[in-house]
């Protein structure tokens, strides 16, 4: 993970979603969104660049859409 400000806040951004992805996930009882929730967390200190963070946060979050469309 690198230190400058894009980086920095992108990832901020990632984790706040993952974090209430994760926290609504819990309440409400649906592992797709606290699986989801848990990847957008964990995943931002792995990857340098803001712009791979963003394109995989929007993969993931289709992905979890998709899932939620499918009935799981």
């Amino acid at each position: 993970m690198s230190f400058d400000a894009t980086s920095l806040l992108t990832s901020l951004l990632v984790s706040s979603v993952g974090f209430v992805l994760f926290t609504y996930g819990r309440r409400m009882s649906r592992p797709p969104h606290v699986l989801a929730g848990l990847v957008l967390l964990v995943y931002p200190y792995f990857v340098a660049g803001p712009l791979i963070m963003l394109v995989i946060a929007a993969a993931l979050i289709g992905v979890l859409w998709l899932a939620v469309r499918l009935g799981w």
